[in-house]
């Protein structure tokens, strides 16, 4: 039986990109394996990955077009024809927009494909079209938003540096679950003699690495981080010759900000023993090579983009960026090396439309007017799990006058809410172009195997519309495969440094850094700005999270076997979370009267979830913890986590305070 092997990435929202190799027999995928050959991810697969052909050919993927046949949410749908989809959908369109304009139409999608072209096809068409725009704004850019103010458009360090570390942070990331190559250069690097600290809201699975690991209070990241560089700063331990040579601001900072961070007040902020803010201070300003990996999930509180501020500070002060092994990792830019407006054509728009920011949604269902939000065009997302505020959600979902057409490839809890269900490709049958944002490599790839059943790709849906519409620009005329090699062919002068040849070919190349990337800043007075002139706030600072008054911090990890809303439709990687748990401290479980392994309720004024109760001493007093996002079919209830998320947004960058949650805990009732 012959045997093929092609090369792939993995499609899905996380910073590692890994390489994949397919192996086709008889024109099917027979398994899916890492490319050892891949600069980065050598070899290796997360347990969700291991066996992606579960997925591609899971019986529950959707294989044509449906057409609501009863209530929204019931999931009773009758096939169609996919003429007959399209034309229902420009018909409804055309009347919405005879009515209420374009901007009565809305599209949502995120990061459900990480595929340049496939994830960002849709902004050219619905530019196109007039309709409202998407402020897409979930995950990380309070984040990007707080490295920027401190480093500008300066690179962050590549991810393999840490392996010349001698002492690592890895500071609210639970990279077991998010970034499994970054924790496995970090257990090298811990071979070798580094020393490992994690700093998290609880002993996460990450914990296993850690040479010591400090809980801190949700959301006072920020403090923490201040109360580092006071003893820095009081203990005479900053590099001087850095400061002098590459930082704007460092005697501000000294002066006017760490003097209100002494150990006993950041202590009582942060719950951290100051004794522990001693050892910590000490051990990192006296590294060879000092090195944070710094994750996301902190920067989602009201005061995000301020924490990921102060804590870009750190390396700065002890002269991390001069050394071998040293510095920060966040979000790697590599958008830079490519011209996205190639993809997203915002030309397209005649006039600036309407932006809707994506955690408002449930309000803008349900609230915005002038015009209405109409229809909806839903596709590689699956908001009614993901996005905060889910009762509104639904409940916006669920109105009879609202058009809801979704692109998908499995039926989600929003897929249900659907008047029309389009059946979507996977990675495996479409082409697509990578990049990643954990590290610098970069892929093409090819569509592999035929579309299961009559499922098409966002790019061959969004041009079918387009031809039906009148939209006669060459853009649509394309192919997925001309438009990648368009992107490719009009290469930035970043990606020219590449070897353009082997990338078309779909091997795996890597953007390269410039010797001195991590001491040539790229802001506008060419340093390290602790102090920024031109911000409201020109220094860094603390500011509370939001707070309510319920007793618990609510926070909602990653899971090992899924990542947010994707990987739900396998049975096997379900019952491996062992269900909906959350998890409490035995002083908190006593306090409330409850029982390990008890049905609980989790509370606040935004909704109710339901919860089975795990007692641990890996969680401090004061806060409860989840972990993983489950379809509404595997949940206790009629609700998930995220009917207790707001629609607040952080300081900077309008992203999600998934993680600025409080709530109280009571026992199950049944009705």
């Amino acid at each position: 039986m012959k045997t093929e092997l092609y090369r792939s990435v993995c499609p899905f929202d996380c910073p590692d990109t890994c390489g994949l190799l397919v192996e086709i027999r008889q024109g099917k995928v027979n398994k899916v394996m890492g490319d050892p050959e891949h600069p980065h991810t050598k070899g290796t697969l997360c347990p969700k990955m291991n066996q992606y052909e579960k997925t591609v050919y899971s019986p529950e993927r959707l294989t044509q077009p449906l057409l609501r046949s009863g209530p929204k949410g019931s999931g009773s749908f009758k096939p169609i024809s996919w003429e007959e989809a399209l034309n229902i959908i420009v018909e409804r369109w055309q009347q919405i927009i005879d009515e209420y304009t374009a901007e009565a139409i809305l599209p949502y999608s995120y990061a459900g494909v990480m595929g340049m072209v496939q994830r960002n096809c849709g902004e050219a068409f619905f530019h196109r079209l007039g309709a409202s725009r998407l402020k897409r704004t979930i995950c990380a850019t309070a984040k990007t938003s707080g490295w920027k103010l401190v480093m500008g458009e300066t690179l962050p360090a590549h991810p393999a540096e840490v392996l010349q570390s001698d002492f690592i942070i890895m500071w609210g990331t639970n990279a077991l679950a998010t970034n499994i190559h970054m924790y496995n250069n970090i257990r090298q690097a811990k071979k070798q003699g580094a020393k490992v600290w994690l700093i998290d809201t609880y002993e996460t699975p990450s914990a296993q690495i850690a040479d010591k690991v400090l809980i801190s209070k949700p959301g006072r990241d920020g403090a923490l981080a201040l109360g580092l560089m006071h003893i820095i700063a009081r203990d005479n331990l900053v590099d001087k010759e850095f400061i002098t040579a590459k930082i704007q601001g460092y005697e501000e900072l000294a002066t006017k900000v760490l003097p209100n961070y002494p150990p006993a007040k950041v202590s009582a902020i942060t719950g951290v023993d100051p004794s522990v803010l001693e050892e910590l201070a000490h051990q990192y300003a006296k590294a060879k090579a000092p090195f944070i990996t710094l994750g996301t999930g902190l920067s989602r509180y009201g005061n995000g983009a301020m924490t990921v501020r102060s804590i870009t500070c750190l390396p700065a002060l002890v002269g991390a960026w001069a050394k071998p092994g040293g510095g920060l990792v966040v979000n790697a830019p590599t958008g830079k090396a490519f011209n996205n407006d190639i993809i997203t054509r915002p030309d397209f728009m005649s006039k600036p439309t309407r932006v809707v920011n994506m955690n408002q949604l449930g309000s803008a269902l349900t609230e915005l007017s002038d015009p209405p939000v109409m229809a909806l065009y839903v596709y590689h997302s699956n908001q009614a799990i993901v996005t905060p505020n889910q009762n509104k959600i639904l409940k916006g979902l669920q109105r009879d006058d609202l058009f809801c057409v979704v692109h998908e490839r499995f039926l989600t809890d929003t897929a249900l809410y659907a008047d029309l269900l389009l059946p979507a490709t996977s990675s495996l049958e479409q082409p697509d172009l990578y990049r990643s944002y954990g590290q610098y490599v970069i892929q093409k790839t090819s569509a592999i195997i035929s579309p299961i059943g009559e499922a098409k790709s966002n790019w061959e849906v969004f041009q079918l519309l387009a031809e039906r519409l009148g939209f006669t620009e060459p853009y649509f005329k394309q192919t997925a495969e001309q438009l990648v090699d368009q992107v490719i062919d009009q290469a930035t002068d970043w990606l020219k440094k590449v070897d353009l040849a082997a990338l078309k070919q779909g091997q795996p190349v890597e953007l390269p850094l410039p010797a001195n990337y991590k001491t040539t800043y790229q802001t506008p007075s060419g340093k390290i700005e602790i102090l920024n002139p031109a911000d409201p706030e020109p220094l860094p600072g603390y500011c509370e999270p939001h707070s309510d008054n319920a007793p618990f911090h609510l926070v909602s990890s990653p899971s090992l076997y899924s990542l947010n809303s994707s990987f739900n439709e396998r049975k096997d990687l379900v019952s491996k979370k062992k269900g909906v748990y959350l998890m409490i401290n035995p002083l908190d479980a006593q306090a409330k009267n409850l029982s390990d392994n008890q049905h609980v309720v989790a509370f606040n004024q935004q909704g109710r979830a339901e919860f089975i109760l795990q007692i641990t001493p890996q969680v401090p007093q004061g806060v409860v913890v989840t972990e993983g996002l489950f379809w509404l079919r595997d949940a206790l209830g009629e609700r998930t986590v995220n009917a207790l998320t707001s629609e607040r947004l952080t300081d900077r960058g309008e992203a999600s305070t998934l993680y600025d949650v409080k709530v109280d805990l009571e026992p199950f009732q049944p009705a």
